[in-house]
């Protein structure tokens, strides 16, 4: 008998779940979206096997439930779902970013929930969106409730092997300090640092010169201010002792920078330069990220169209293209954005072998 899972919000990410989930012929994926325009461009693009067209009857049958929504819209799912007839061993899951809350909800209402947290995105959005291999190499977090089974979990577990995401599972409470660290601070570092920006850029070259390793710098700033509230609304505890230690170690710099010893600042740097450069390169994080090829290539008419030219004559996909004129000391870097890691390894590869121009991964 299959599996049926009902996915409900068929953007990118449940768009995207859904595909990779039938790669397994044994599961039967039922959609439901709000929009209902969505929930029929899901079927005729064949994201989904089925439409459904009230979500209480569909779930009734369901073996998992699949909530790939905002984390407020979840939380309001979550006290719906205790009035839905369900089956014995059915379950709910999650995809959002943050944990601790939704799961307190699940154990409060006594549920039987896996909070879960896919560490993938893209620069596109909507069903249209949709990838199988969006997961790939891509960690994809558990945190299971209380009321959910050790056998639920590895069923889960086991349904997730088509995703090729990176499994892991962890308290929602170590999940919320780890993004707030990794992802969900820097997001409000990135916003602060673009708001110093509009503060201080009297002069408009200012905004220009940002075109480079600024822009790289801040360009989660870019994202979906809604999403982003919410996000900090339900992790702002977390947020809020990033923030504390931040300052702390902002007076420190500062005090560094007051002082002016040429040995201590250039000893931050370093240990700074350590601890950045044994980050993996090849793997997805908490931040979505594109896997980006820096190209140093020559001042001449039709440059570009010489290297996109080449990685099109090896069927190798490009989601970005863009020139930074300033980063730092350097001029005329060609930066091209790819899915994969997969996909980079190939444009270093033909670059290497059909050019003489050097390329190399921030």
């Amino acid at each position: 008998m299959k599996t049926k899972v009902v996915v409900v919000g068929l953007g990118l990410i449940g768009g995207s779940l859904s595909l990779a989930l039938r790669r397994n012929p044994e599961c039967h994926v039922i959609g439901f979206d709000v929009d209902a325009n969505t929930v029929r461009t899901a079927r005729r693009l064949d994201v989904i096997d089925e439409m459904a067209y009230s979500l209480a009857r569909s779930v009734r049958e369901a073996d998992i439930v699949i909530f790939a929504t905002p984390v407020n819209t979840t939380k309001e799912l979550l006290q719906e779902a205790n009035k839905w007839t369900m089956k014995p061993d059915a379950y709910i899951v999650d995809t959002g970013s943050t944990k601790k809350e939704i799961v307190d909800l699940a154990n409060e209402l006594e549920l039987p929930f896996i909070g879960g947290h896919p560490m993938a995105g893209s620069h596109k959005s909507g069903v249209e969106a949709a990838r199988a291999h969006l997961f790939e190499n891509a960690y994809f977090v558990l945190c299971p409730s209380t009321k959910s089974s050790k056998e639920q979990l590895a069923a889960f577990k086991q349904l997730l092997a088509p995703t090729k995401a990176k499994v892991v599972e962890v308290t929602a409470e170590e999940h919320d300090e780890m993004t707030a660290t990794v992802s969900h601070f820097p997001h409000l570092v990135a916003s602060s640092l673009v708001h110093q920006l509009a503060a201080k850029s009297k002069n408009p070259l200012t905004k220009r010169l940002a075109a480079g390793g600024f822009r790289d710098t801040t360009r989660i700033a870019s994202a979906n201010p809604v999403m982003w509230r919410d996000i900090t609304l339900q992790n702002r505890d977390q947020l809020l002792d990033q923030l504390d230690s931040w300052l702390e170690e902002m007076q420190r710099v500062r005090e560094l920078v007051a002082k002016g010893d040429a040995t201590a600042i250039e000893k931050y740097y370093v240990v700074a330069k350590q601890e950045r450069d044994v980050l993996p390169i090849h793997t997805q994080g908490a931040l979505y990220s594109t896997f980006d090829l820096y190209i140093d290539v020559p001042d001449y008419p039709g440059v570009i169209s010489e290297v996109t030219g080449l990685l099109a004559t090896h069927k190798i996909s490009i989601l970005n293209i863009r020139i930074i004129e300033t980063r730092d000391d350097l001029f005329g870097i060609l930066v091209i954005s790819m899915q994969s890691d997969e996909d980079r390894e190939r444009a270093m590869d033909c670059i290497h072998q059909e050019t003489s121009y050097e390329t190399y991964i921030a």
